[in-house]
């Protein structure tokens, strides 16, 4: 073996042992000490500002052709009546799901067909989407919802997570305080929102709804409740 593959040897072994040594000594550390878990959570009550609401017909017949002209006439009548109201960011058109299936004879064989379409109407205009339901007579109403706004769920999430972290810190503080010591030092922590609560729920017709007659969709968003939680562990000093 010649000297420059010995030295190479060599240096591999010292780094292994080097690598043991240092694998020993974190499992020698003892744990750590004066360390406390803490969680806070801050929420806020806020107005939801997204109007969706989705219109729908079922049509059926014996002709493939025909019930999915059926359809598409029901759809294009009911968009170029929804296209008038279409404003970006406050009444948004879009079509949904459109489907034509076979129905079954209970002895086999197709006895005829069935289909469905959808549009969809969503927006921050409540107003003119709930009278442009009075005003679209081909397609029924299936359903209605509010939601936040992006922009406001946004919004939000990032004041309740300010005040949730708030009251981790106050918490911390207190905590560490209570038990003798002056402070303290973050060592894990995470941030959560959740803008899913409802607190109240959209007033509508109770009876299956139909559109058209020029009637708007009487309507109420109704709250939802925007939280945070900031959880994680502190070392006190």
């Amino acid at each position: 073996m010649n000297i420059r593959a010995r030295k190479l040897i060599h240096g591999l072994l010292c780094l292994a042992a080097a690598g043991a040594a240092a694998s020993a000594t974190a499992q020698t550390l003892p744990p750590p000490q004066n360390v406390v878990a803490l969680s806070a959570t801050a929420s806020v009550e806020i107005n939801k500002d997204w109007l969706t609401v989705v219109f729908s017909t079922i049509r059926e017949g014996t002709d493939a052709a025909v019930v999915q002209g059926a359809l598409r006439q029901a759809l294009d009548t009911a968009l170029t009546e929804a296209r008038k109201a279409a404003k970006p960011g406050q009444v948004e058109v879009q079509t949904g799901a459109f489907s034509l299936y076979p129905r079954y004879a209970p002895k086999g064989g197709i006895s005829g067909w069935q289909g469905s379409t959808e549009l969809i109407v969503q927006g921050r205009d409540t107003q003119a989407i709930s009278q442009l339901t009075g005003r679209i007579s081909s397609l029924g109403i299936a359903r209605v919802g509010f939601s936040l706004s992006r922009e406001s769920r946004e919004k939000v999430e990032g004041d309740v997570a300010a005040e949730a972290i708030g009251r981790f810190r106050a918490r911390a503080d207190a905590v560490s305080k209570l038990f003798g010591f002056a402070g303290y030092t973050v060592r894990e922590v995470s941030v959560a929102t959740d803008p899913s609560q409802t607190l109240s729920q959209p007033l509508m017709r109770a009876q299956s709804l139909r559109a058209g007659g020029e009637e708007a969709l009487p309507v109420e968003a109704g709250k939802a409740l925007v939280s945070a939680t900031v959880s994680g562990s502190v070392q006190m000093k």
